[in-house]
């Protein structure tokens, strides 16, 4: 039967597709990944992986496999913490997914909240494509992910956390910043900017322009919120900025301006989910309260 160190090897293989970094993230040297990666498919009596000039690619059998590999090392996690809840042991680490929209600029505060009363409880953070991220939890390979609403996903607990408003700002020098209530229409054919079209942050972005009668900048996606605010304060275009990300040290007014137009009202709702047979759910449900407290005290102060 192959070893859970090998099934490891085989899985950091197929999300990596590289040798090199595989054997870094499993604190292997290459050889020793080649000789693991060798006996598996002897055991198995198929070849998994062809090499192709960037890497290395899972054949078809590969993938038929991949999902029952990750599984089974989900499994093996969620023994194991079962094994330390059972046993009144603490979570020795949380793996958290966030969208880049949110993470940033809010989590550095619930981080320190969070060390303050579990010193041994080590976050490893990934940032990512919320959508994406949603199917991970699923799966097993994160255990608590933060996000704009709507999360989905079978299996799941889903915590809605805060309202957020989004805010649109433009450049300094605007016509529209020096109008005393831009309207509606003041927006008609006027360009915004926005991240990849796989965020859930650009279909709203998409949304409020076709309701504005307003473009999206097609040939380029900003990378980050402050990508976005610095190019609106060099006069690419304007953009929509969250209102939490707006009051960040991070964000801020000092190379935009706000002008929502007469009546604007749009919001985002943010929320927390993770797996609903989690050992560990009591522990995730005090994280999201943490984080729903700052943000509602932040978003409170004037």
């Amino acid at each position: 039967m192959p070893t859970i160190r090998q099934i490891e090897i085989f899985v950091r293989l197929a999300d990596t597709g590289n040798m090199g970094d595989a054997a870094a993230a499993l604190g292997l040297t290459q050889p020793a990944i080649s000789q693991q990666l060798r006996n598996l498919e002897d055991r198995l009596g198929l070849k998994l992986f062809e090499r192709v000039p960037k890497g290395m690619q899972l054949t078809p059998s590969g993938r038929d496999l991949v999902a029952s590999a990750k599984q089974i090392l989900n499994t093996r996690r969620e023994f194991r913490d079962m094994a330390d809840h059972v046993a009144q042991r603490s979570a020795g680490s949380i793996r958290f997914g966030v969208t880049p929209t949110i993470g940033p600029y809010l989590l550095p505060a619930v981080i320190r909240d969070l060390h303050q009363r579990y010193p041994d409880l080590r976050l490893y953070m990934r940032e990512g494509i919320p959508a994406l991220q949603q199917a991970e939890l699923a799966s097993g390979e994160l255990d608590m992910v933060l996000s704009p609403m709507p999360i989905a996903g079978r299996g799941l607990h889903v915590e809605p956390l805060f309202r957020e408003s989004l805010r649109i700002v433009a450049p300094p020098d605007d016509p529209l910043v020096s109008s005393a209530m831009p309207r509606a229409s003041d927006f008609a054919s006027r360009t915004f900017l926005t991240l990849d079209h796989r965020h859930h942050y650009h279909r709203q972005v998409k949304h409020i322009c076709a309701t504005l009668e307003a473009n999206i900048q097609e040939d380029y996606e900003g990378t980050s919120l402050d990508a976005l605010q610095q190019m609106v304060g060099s006069g690419v275009g304007l953009a929509v900025l969250p209102e939490l990300y707006i009051r960040s040290d991070a964000g801020g007014l000092d190379v935009v301006k706000i002008v929502d137009p007469e009546g604007w009202a749009e919001h985002r709702t943010i929320g927390a989910a993770w797996r609903s047979s989690a050992a560990f759910a009591d522990l995730y449900a005090e994280i999201a309260a943490i984080i729903a407290k700052i943000a509602r005290s932040r978003l409170a102060d004037a």
